[in-house]
């Protein structure tokens, strides 16, 4: 059960797990579970280890929680209460909801690229169950010297591809009625993350009040009920926590404009809807309605800036990022206009604007065929040519017919000798011994082994010889053995060997000859084993003298 120290936030009774009832527990570090009746519990995850939270749709007819981790694997728990399941569910699922975000890691990036690797490579996640499953080294020996931790870090920095924010972000929360003439937003992480990068005055505001002057919740309530996220309201209160954000938002949009975009296409300062010219369809007479005309007027400008703030305020978030690149790069960017170079390395950029909304590269016709790419596994055999070859002494015309007339000689002047023969029970043993199955011909028995031996026993013994391997490598790779951490892991693989052995070799060794008779599959193992431990037993002997 939980320790004396530990801090027990929320109780839970009634909660079903793997059909079994029991009590659920939120602590300070972990969420725990207890069967009915047991003083100890079953199932227990830290904060750290829960990747995110799931609950069961409205409308199921099993109120479900469901934790995920880090490694993929998933808890459910059942509430059975009759009449207040949701209630106890929502009441821990909100718990949760404040505590994972102080114990989120980030996801660990070896543990990704390892499952990667057990999923890509079939061979290596059967001597994964071969080796770690069946507890013949643990998991950090089988890993070591696999995975590079800075190989692992860099690459999957390098081949990150940072998502996008959606423009309709915003759009995509969309309130959810209480009955009690109440809204609830459900925000989720990403969210979270899309309103900070594209507001940062908002950032800058719940760094400042959460959580000590306010709470998440009560934070995000505020949010969603101020003027600053209903911006089409022209008046706004004293007591808005959000006003200050949408002073800075003007001034940051004042700010954009007063810098301009170079790009003729754009006009950031062009509020009106104008049709090929000014005034056209539009009454000439005097306005009657300059009041309303004047809020209006107003209300559509709010509307306008909001759009444009937000949208540049959404491109920024891509933008900084690839600007940075660049600068690093020491490249600059000439066809959005706004590069200074532009002038005097490009065209005009109302040129290259026209250009890219007329022309497709599509459609254009190939200037000719691309070239094929070389594949050259080894570029001095394509460099240098073929190789000459050596001089050498080589058999004259003349030779070859003295050779031949010679042979001719030999054959004429032939006289059989038929009483020099072998007898015939010489001949008769003889021909049984080189006949299959006989004395000279054993190892025609191992020629058609592949026949003897079923599909499945092959690639049983084939994954043997893939462990047996594996943990050979960790074996040899101790020696030379001159340090104290050499020491202790040479001794801890001769016992994995050893446990190797008998828990996976004799087994088969043994099926093998019950069922296959005499054949002797696991010699050439048994042969690796022994000269590591005989290897092992050299080297005990002489630190054993070294010491004497």
């Amino acid at each position: 059960m939980a320790t004396s120290s530990e801090e027990v936030l929320l109780i839970v009774k009634r909660v079903r797990q793997k059909k079994q009832d029991g009590a659920l527990y939120l602590m300070a570090e972990r969420v725990a579970w207890a069967p009915e009746g047991k003083d100890r519990f079953s199932v227990s995850h830290l904060y750290a280890d829960i990747r995110c939270q799931k609950i069961s749709p409205d409308g199921k007819s099993k109120i479900q929680l469901q934790l995920v981790l880090h490694t993929g694997e998933t808890t459910n728990f059942h509430f059975t209460s009759e009449s207040s399941a949701v209630k106890d569910r929502d009441a821990a699922k909100d718990l949760l909801q404040q505590l994972l975000p102080k114990f989120k890691r980030k996801a660990n990036k070896e543990l990704e690229e390892k499952n990667r690797m057990l999923q890509e490579d079939p061979l290596l996640f059967q001597l994964y169950k071969d080796l770690v499953v069946s507890q013949v080294i643990s998991a950090e020996e089988f890993w070591a010297n696999r995975v590079s931790m800075n190989s692992v870090d860099h690459s999957l920095t390098n081949s990150k591809q940072e998502v996008g924010i959606s423009a309709a972000f915003l759009a995509d929360v969309r309130p959810q009625t209480d009955g009690c003439n109440g809204l609830r937003y459900n925000l989720t992480s990403d969210i979270i993350e899309s309103i900070f990068r594209t507001y940062p005055a908002v950032k800058q505001k719940y760094g400042e009040n959460v959580p000590h002057n306010l709470t998440e919740k009560e934070f995000w309530t505020r949010f969603f009920q101020s003027h600053y996220f209903h911006r089409d309201r022209i008046s706004t209160g004293s007591q808005d926590l959000f006003a200050e954000c949408g002073k800075l938002d003007e001034q940051g949009l004042k700010s954009m404009v007063g810098q301009g975009v170079r790009n003729p296409m754009v006009d950031l300062m062009s509020f009106e809807d104008k049709s090929l010219d000014e005034g056209y369809g539009i009454s000439s007479g005097p306005s009657t309605s300059g009041h309303n005309k004047t809020l209006k007027e107003n209300s559509n400008a709010a509307i306008i800036k909001r759009f444009n703030h937000h949208s540049a305020m959404v491109l920024a978030t891509g933008l900084h990022k690839q600007d940075a690149q660049n600068e690093q790069n020491g490249e600059t960017s000439s066809t959005d206009g706004n590069s200074k170079d532009s002038d005097f390395f490009q065209p005009s950029v109302k040129k290259v604007k026209l250009q890219e909304a007329i022309e497709y590269a599509d459609l254009e016709q190939e200037n000719g065929r691309k070239p094929v790419a070389l594949n050259l596994k080894k570029s001095d055999r394509y460099s240098h040519g073929p190789t000459p070859v050596q001089c050498q002494q080589y058999a004259t015309s003349q030779d070859i017919i003295n050779s031949v007339n010679c042979i001719r000689h030999e054959t004429a002047d032939y006289t059989p000798r038929l009483t020099q023969v072998l007898s015939s029970s010489t001949a008769s043993t003889a021909i049984a011994a080189l006949s299959p199955g006989g004395v000279l011909m054993q190892g025609g028995t191992q020629q058609a082994i592949n026949q003897m031996v079923p599909n499945d026993a092959q690639c049983e013994l084939k994954h043997l010889y893939v462990a047996a391997g594996e943990l050979l490598r960790h074996f040899w790779s101790c020696f030379p053995v001159n340090t104290p951490f050499l020491e202790e892991k040479v001794v801890k693989m001769r016992s994995n060997l050893e446990r190797f052995q008998v828990t996976k070799l004799c087994p088969f060794q043994e099926k093998m000859q019950r069922q296959y008779l005499s054949t002797n599959l696991t010699g050439h193992l048994e042969e690796m084993l022994q000269t590591a431990y005989n290897k092992f037993h050299t080297w005990q002997t002489r630190r054993m003298l070294r010491k004497t």
